[in-house]
């Protein structure tokens, strides 16, 4: 009986763990603006990779990020409304031939000699146009949502299997939420 209350605690211990210890994205900072006929997104995440994902990025297997934005707003009489849903996916990959690490977003590309030099660049998000300011209307408050998560669907087909039990592969933040108004200008 007492072996097995031993090898129940260990269980016990091995399943509470992971939740534990998971890596996350904590969001530093996030800030929204309007600039010219657009508002713009600017945040600061903070996040450490383990050491698998670096010795994946050495073995030449980019990581994908994904960046979400959410704009709401509320209704009495219903669900709330979706206005804006915006996605930024970030390629990070070392490229061997010229020890370079590579972030990349769309057709934009940036080269660094160092990880924590890409880290850096990764973690601060500035000008990210993420709504027309049409369609915000002054004076009504929006409820803004943003994450940040590293896309294991995108890696290869044994590391997403690794990546559903190993907790090294999740790398993911809270949403943040923040409630924002666009002021009507004074005269």
């Amino acid at each position: 009986m007492r072996v097995l209350l031993v090898a129940l605690a260990g269980l016990l211990t091995l399943l509470a763990a992971p939740a534990a210890g998971a890596e996350e994205i904590r969001i530093a900072s996030v800030d929204i603006a309007p600039v010219a006929e657009s508002l713009v997104l600017d945040a600061d995440f903070e996040f450490e990779f383990t050491a698998r994902l670096e010795d994946a990025l050495k073995q030449g297997i980019p990581l994908y990020f994904i960046i979400e934005f959410d704009l709401t707003r509320g209704r009495w009489y219903w669900f709330d409304e979706l206005v804006v849903k915006r996605t930024q996916k970030l390629r990070l990959w070392y490229h061997a031939l010229t020890r370079q690490y590579r972030l990349s977003s769309g057709t934009l590309h940036l080269s660094f000699d160092s990880l924590s030099e890409a880290q850096g660049a990764l973690s601060h998000l500035r000008g990210w146009p993420v709504a027309d300011r049409a369609t915000i209307q002054p004076d009504v408050v929006y409820k803004a949502s943003l994450r940040m998560r590293l896309d294991t669907t995108e890696l290869p087909k044994p590391f997403q299997a690794s990546a559903l039990a190993n907790r090294d592969w999740k790398l993911s933040s809270e949403w943040r939420r923040w409630s924002f108004s666009l002021l009507e200008p004074t005269n």
